[in-house]
């Protein structure tokens, strides 16, 4: 039996909410949860836009690549967060599966993705009082 729980964060593109909240719950669990994130069509880069709102917070995602969702990311984890990738993602029995409906960042300012990175920042706080 694994110690540590590990979430799986999918959206569409793996360029902006699921690599924010990847970011928060590495930052935030300290090691104390594995974390995956993955798209269901993956984006060449992340959302620049992105980067910056979380670089504001002092967390650097700007090295992380999107990678494409597979059945083993899913098969390997205990709790799977889907941001908007409805039936892409592959559901399978005995995982915890959470639908966190957010706004995409893909072409907004700032502004726009400052908001969304503090509701994920919130999310990822209660989530990890459930997981700890």
């Amino acid at each position: 039996m694994k110690n540590k729980p590990t979430v799986l964060f999918v959206c569409v593109h793996n360029a902006g909410r699921s690599q924010m909240a990847a970011g928060f719950l590495r930052e935030l669990g300290q090691d104390r949860v594995e974390v995956l994130s993955a798209g269901s069509a993956p984006k060449g880069s992340i959302n620049p836009v992105a980067v910056a709102a979380m670089a504001e917070v002092g967390i650097d995602i700007a090295n992380n690549t999107p990678k494409v969702l597979t059945p083993e990311a899913v098969q390997a984890s205990d709790v799977v967060i889907t941001m908007g990738c409805g039936d892409a993602c592959p559901f399978y029995p005995g995982k915890r599966y959470e639908d966190w409906v957010l706004d995409d960042p893909a072409g907004q300012g700032i502004e726009s993705v400052r908001i969304i990175r503090d509701e994920i920042k919130g999310r990822i706080e209660v989530l990890l009082r459930e997981l700890l």
